[in-house]
């Protein structure tokens, strides 16, 4: 969204350059999927959403989708929208509830799954979360980790997730390097062979702090970006 005022035809063209210039320096010629990131103008995503369609229709692409779409711009998508987005990439931890912001709900009854991201908070962790009550009770009668508890919580919501190695991360930072961030991985890897009993999930999902912006990494073209004013 670098025009102003919008151009959604620049927009559209940087959008193509862009797959074209990644799939150049990745040696590849299709990926399994791309993702939009949001814009302020409306038309804007819209046009940049036609070039990942057409991607798509090339076999260029497995699947499309969206990161970090508040529910004002995916109901911008969708009023044009050809192919509905599979995913949408956005932040979900204890204490946002098991549908931060509604935004869950509006995507699925529409079809577009959630990849979540931030499951210890971002754009780093959050202390209030790491040191939470709830968690910690839980992690330690299991003999698990509060990140595990977390991210298992996220998993059994129905949720894809990404991971972030270790909790030495923070804005444009994620350190992984040795046997710290192998273990750390491997740690995050064994969320799925336990599960959380029915009243571990109602626990956690009463949790009302510490709350957050699922879209947090969004335009401001969406309400309460970071960083934006």
């Amino acid at each position: 969204y670098k025009d102003e005022p919008a151009d959604p035809s620049a927009a559209a063209a940087r959008a193509a350059k862009q797959i074209e210039d990644d799939f150049r320096v990745l040696g590849v010629r299709s990926v399994d999927m791309l993702l939009l990131r949001d814009a302020p103008s409306c038309e804007v995503m819209q046009a940049q959403w036609g070039v990942l369609e057409r991607a798509l229709a090339a076999g260029q692409t497995r699947a499309i989708g969206v990161i970090n779409f508040c529910e004002k711009a995916l109901t911008c998508l969708l009023k044009t929208a050809k192919v509905t987005p599979s995913i949408n990439y956005f932040m979900v931890h204890p204490g946002m509830g098991p549908d931060p912001k509604g935004l869950r709900s509006f995507g699925e009854s529409r079809g577009i799954k959630t990849f979540a991201y931030g499951a210890l908070g971002e754009p780093g962790p959050i202390e209030e979360l790491i040191n939470s009550p709830v968690l910690k009770r839980i992690a330690n009668s299991r003999n698990r980790s509060v990140a595990q508890v977390a991210l298992r919580w996220v998993a059994q919501s129905g949720c894809a997730f990404s991971v972030r190695p270790t909790l030495d991360f923070g804005l444009g930072r994620s350190t992984c390097e040795g046997t710290t961030c192998r273990t750390g991985l491997e740690e995050r890897r064994q969320v799925f062979d336990w599960s959380l009993t029915a009243q571990e999930m109602s626990e956690i999902d009463a949790m009302s702090a510490p709350d957050g912006n699922p879209t947090i990494f969004s335009s401001p073209g969406c309400k309460g970006c970071y960083g934006c004013k």
